[in-house]
């Protein structure tokens, strides 16, 4: 049994469908055209699962949590069962927004224009004057219009499709590729969002390749290998991506031969190994590593690394969630970016980079090899781009693709012609005109 279970931890994870990506030439209407713009938001944004709230931030029955994308807004509330529910933030009387706080805990959700009532289930309990209502008592008959809802990971999805697939449906490979984490009961280290004047797809485009890495982040070269054979490249049948990028040692780029760095170093040092030890077969790092994690991390409380290969200790698994996800996981840790497009104007979005760290890392107080006070959940620090810095790596990407909008707008701009590893970029624009053209919705098992 024992050798069975070392077996299986050293595999890599299976390879996912790829599907032919036909080319595609996005040209910069797409991101700046508005009758584009409404036919994304009418065909595929409501149709499609979102990842919108955090399982524990609504706790407790009658806790809340409200979160926008595009001119809607969504109510997530904790049932007395456990479960969640979500609703349109929308009074059935006039129309008027319920909640405008982010989060909190309500007894009821009472509209603030003239105090119609609804209980948790979205249920219409009390109205002024009902016999002034000729048509009839309205909580006879209205409630709040409800939104399809799924938990899964910790996180609560959300579709505005009534008719929709289940969510493990549309998630397709990525439901048991990400259940080997069980972040489910991660804190959040990090909140930091933005408005950036830029079209939510030319992010998403960011983070569906890596061929922009030796520019625009050079300080990570040193230890991150973005090409291959030690990067992989993966495309679901139903517009997911995923990269798998070897870590845990220099990388193959690296001028006059490979040398142990920062933040390599620190790594090696967290796990009790010297830099010395590995001259000449710097590359031997990653394996030993792997093998000190699953030596010294049951002894420090990591228990779920049991459950993970070993190319899930050290190798980033980047994942591109359709349409707006785009999902980072490490060892201990997760982050999440994601886009949402403005509710007017296509040349805007709003940009969340979170973080969110394992109890394990927490109870340790360590986190990236380097030490972690963690004092609560973050609150989301909402700024303006360019009002304060995000951190490094955001504010390089979010520099670079704010730039580029700028470009896409130009009557001199003929196109995208892609390179081979930017073809999950072609992929996620093919969806997108899938959704627009009817095609999808469909079976997640399709060719």
């Amino acid at each position: 049994m024992a050798t069975k279970v070392a077996d299986w931890r050293s595999e890599q994870a299976p390879p996912w469908a790829q599907p032919e990506v036909p080319p595609h030439k996005m040209e910069g209407s797409r991101y700046t055209d508005r009758g584009f713009f409404a036919d994304e938001w009418e065909h595929m944004w409501t149709n499609v699962w979102l990842l919108l709230g955090r399982e524990s931030e609504i706790p407790e029955p009658g806790d809340f949590q409200v979160e926008d994308v595009g001119p809607e807004s969504i109510i997530m509330v904790r049932q007395k069962d456990g479960s969640v529910k979500a609703f349109y933030n929308a009074c059935q009387h006039r129309g008027s927004r319920l909640l405008f706080a982010d989060k909190g805990h309500v007894d009821n959700i009472v509209c603030p224009y003239h105090s119609w009532t609804y209980a948790w289930d979205g249920e219409l309990t009390y109205v002024q004057d009902p016999e002034d209502f000729s048509g009839g008592n309205p909580c006879d008959d209205l409630s709040l219009v409800e939104v399809a809802c799924e938990t899964f990971c910790g996180w609560v999805w959300v579709n505005m499709n009534p008719d929709c697939e289940s969510l493990e449906e549309y998630l397709g490979p990525v439901w048991e590729d990400w259940q080997a984490w069980q972040p489910d009961g991660w804190r959040r280290m990090t909140a930091i969002s933005a408005w950036v004047p830029c079209n939510w797809k030319v992010i998403q485009d960011n983070f569906c390749e890596s061929y922009h890495l030796l520019t625009v982040h050079p300080q990570l070269t040193a230890n991150i290998e973005e090409g291959v054979p030690w990067t992989r490249f993966d495309m679901s049948h139903e517009g997911h991506n995923r990269m798998v990028m070897q870590g845990g040692m220099p990388s193959h780029r690296q001028e006059g031969g490979p040398e142990i760095v920062s933040p390599l170093l620190e790594q090696l040092d967290m796990w009790e190994l010297k830099a010395d030890d590995f001259k000449g077969r710097e590359f031997d790092t990653r394996r030993a590593i792997q093998q000190q994690m699953r030596s010294l991390g049951p002894k420090r409380g990591y228990a779920h690394y049991d459950r993970l290969r070993d190319e899930r200790l050290t190798d980033p698994h980047h994942f591109n969630i359709f349409p707006n996800c785009s999902v980072t996981f490490a060892a201990d840790s997760v982050l999440l970016q994601r886009m949402r497009p403005d509710p007017l104007d296509p040349q805007r979005c709003r940009f969340d980079h979170w973080v969110y760290v394992s109890p394990e890392s927490i109870e340790a107080g360590i986190f990236r090899s380097g030490r972690l006070e963690f004092t609560g959940d973050a609150e989301v620090n909402m700024i303006e781009y360019g009002d304060a810095p995000m951190g490094m790596v955001p504010d390089q990407d979010i520099g670079t693709t704010a730039g580029q909008q700028l470009g896409l707008r130009s009557r001199g701009y003929r196109g995208a012609r892609l390179a081979d590893q930017e073809s999950r970029i072609a992929r996620l624009h093919h969806v997108i005109d899938e959704y627009i053209s009817g095609e999808r919705p469909r079976a997640s098992n399709a060719d």
